[in-house]
């Protein structure tokens, strides 16, 4: 989907439509016209305002690692985008992105954690407390994945990224906000890219008075030899290519599908056929991507094999941010089961 505001001007007539509905929300919410359950520990989501990928799922991960680190038991409980079957579940790290969706299983393989998906994240979370009283003794924290929309279940932390493209959005349909800016004083902490540092001097004088945390990028990839073609199907997919081209690849092609493509043999084809084209000796995707396309590896020849990408998050002043946040858990002692 394009973030350009401007482009999408003639859809501009419906943003109050949209504006309406979320209005009508918060005055339900505000009121108690809408149930907002709370779990029994501490709950820390990670989320953001626009429809396009943040980096939510590797903050996720970072977090899931280091709060491990502290001896915390960490479960993470997530939608599931995109799976088949829409029933409560925990993930299997073997199975299919069509089961689980390609975030929670994508997780659960990089942190070993348990995690739960559900449409309603509270379910999931009965689940996964279900599960922790029979097989742990530590002390637990849920992280909530792409949840700052998902107000039904309290949260003790609220953890929102956000960027200059965002600082700069629209609502939507015109733009790519699911929520207007001023939405963002509900979070505990915003998190924005470490390269954008003159964005907090921005948000402060909005009257922003919360931590402000600065978050890395990495792109590691195995070297390649040789032009490559790049292929993803994520939210914002330019900021994939100029990653993969700041990481020094000879980039000749690049092919971008729609935010959680379900890939056929027939857009497999056409890669090989692009890639051959293009003169290209592999192909290059990201993690998501990679989860989504294990049903197919039969479909690629041997000869042009498919290298993915890893994208690590890496909070800076890490010891600080993570005392800040074990700070604000532990103000959060368990809670009584509703």
């Amino acid at each position: 989907m394009s973030r350009n505001f401007s482009a999408r001007r003639l859809l501009y007539p419906l943003v109050p439509f949209y504006g309406s509905a979320l209005a009508f929300r918060e005055f339900r919410l505000l009121f108690g016209m809408e149930q907002v359950r709370r779990l029994r520990w501490p709950v820390v989501s990670v989320g953001n305002l626009s429809t396009g990928g943040s980096g939510k799922t590797p903050l996720t991960i970072a977090l899931a690692k280091l709060l491990t680190g502290r001896g915390f038991s960490v479960d993470v409980l997530s939608r599931g985008y995109g799976r088949e079957v829409q029933l409560t579940a925990k993930v299997n790290p073997d199975g299919a992105a069509e089961e689980f969706g390609d975030e929670p299983l994508l997780i659960a393989r990089e942190t070993g954690c348990p995690v739960y998906v559900a449409p309603k994240r509270y379910e999931a979370g009965l689940l996964a407390e279900a599960r922790v009283q029979q097989e742990s003794h530590r002390p637990v924290v849920h992280l909530l994945d792409d949840g700052f929309q998902h107000r039904q279940l309290a949260r003790d932390v609220d953890i929102l990224i956000l960027d200059r493209r965002d600082w700069k959005d629209g609502l939507l349909p015109a733009g790519n906000l699911r929520e207007p800016l001023r939405a963002a004083r509900r979070a505990s902490v915003i998190a924005i890219p470490a390269n954008e540092s003159s964005l907090e001097g921005e948000l402060r004088r909005w009257g922003w008075r919360g931590p402000v945390w600065r978050l890395c990028r990495k792109m590691e990839v195995l070297s390649v030899n040789g032009p490559v073609v790049a292929f993803c199907g994520i939210a914002r997919t330019e900021q994939f290519f100029d990653g993969l081209a700041a990481a020094g690849l000879n980039l000749v092609g690049r092919s971008a599908f729609h935010d959680h493509h379900r890939y056929t043999a027939r857009d497999l084809d056409r890669l090989v056929a692009s890639a051959r084209a293009f003169g290209a000796t592999a192909l290059v995707t990201t993690e998501k991507d990679s989860v989504r396309l294990e049903k197919l590896a039969f479909a690629l020849p041997e000869s042009l094999p498919v290298r993915t990408a890893h994208l690590r998050i890496e909070i800076e002043d890490q010891a600080g941010t993570i005392d800040w946040l074990l700070g604000k858990l532990g103000s959060a002692p368990a809670h009584s089961p509703v």
